[in-house]
């Protein structure tokens, strides 16, 4: 299993990030993308991938929740340090990235503008994306329209939107980030992921937050992955070992890992 969006930095694993990675490779994890967040965060992700070479990778990019009053000068530091440190801070992808209008509509514009500077940053270097997408699937798909590329590589992470926004996605190339809200009595993503098909399927963490059923309300970690792929082996009547060959496979062929 490959667990294509983990916060294992997090001050959330100061104390035990050495066990939860034990217990990850345990549960047969063998690989943790770890998007960054902003530029408080660059500095623990790579000293966390230069601890764990063979079991890390990482992505560049400034979240759409840190948009706010400066952002220039951050994108500005988080691109030079991006293009400095390209070829040897083991990136994989750009993320995570996107516009999130749940809490804030205040730096709408701004958000957007910064969104696709990081999208022809990806672009450029033709690499993936990771989406962080909230209450703004509209605005997301208006922005990459105006970008005039037909095909993208990346994933929506955390996908919470629905079966028109899920289709749209998979059409332009993106795989849908799956984690601990299919596990979720009232989710609707049973029924978005039957409907799209595994093909299209990363599996996620987003640990520290979003943990599955038995253990919402708690710290997420990467082991607890495996309820995700139990749960996708229920819906489409596989056998875990399948769901995980399939995944993993997804997650090769998008991050190129």
């Amino acid at each position: 299993m490959i667990d294509t969006h983990s916060h294992i930095y997090d001050p959330a694993f100061d104390n035990d990030r050495e066990q939860a990675i034990l217990r990850a490779k345990e549960v047969g994890i063998t690989q943790l993308i770890l998007p960054n967040v902003d530029l408080s965060t660059v500095k623990q992700m790579r000293e966390t991938v230069e601890r764990y070479p063979d079991f890390t990778v990482c992505a560049m990019g400034l979240h759409p929740t840190e948009i706010r009053d400066g952002w220039r000068e951050d994108l500005k530091s988080i691109k030079e340090d991006f293009y400095a440190n390209y070829a040897t801070a083991r990136y994989c992808a750009i993320g995570e990235i996107g516009i999130d209008l749940y809490w804030d509509k205040t730096y709408i514009d701004e958000q957007k503008l910064a969104f696709k500077e990081q999208m022809k940053w990806a672009l450029e270097l033709d690499l993936p994306v990771i989406l962080h997408i909230r209450k703004a699937y509209a605005e997301i798909f208006e922005e990459l329209s105006s970008l005039r590329h037909n095909h993208f590589k990346g994933v929506f992470h955390c996908f919470g939107g629905g079966i028109e926004e899920a289709r749209k996605a998979v059409s332009l190339g993106f795989s849908l980030g799956i984690g601990g809200v299919l596990t979720y009595k009232n989710s609707n993503l049973p029924n978005i992921v039957k409907e799209i098909g595994l093909d299209y399927i990363l599996t996620e963490t987003d640990d520290p937050y979003l943990p599955p059923v038995p253990y919402r309300g708690m710290r997420n970690e990467p082991s607890y992955m495996k309820f995700v792929v139990d749960k996708l082996a229920d819906i489409f009547d596989e056998n875990a070992e399948s769901i995980d060959e399939i995944t993993t496979s997804n997650a090769h062929k998008t991050f190129n890992i």
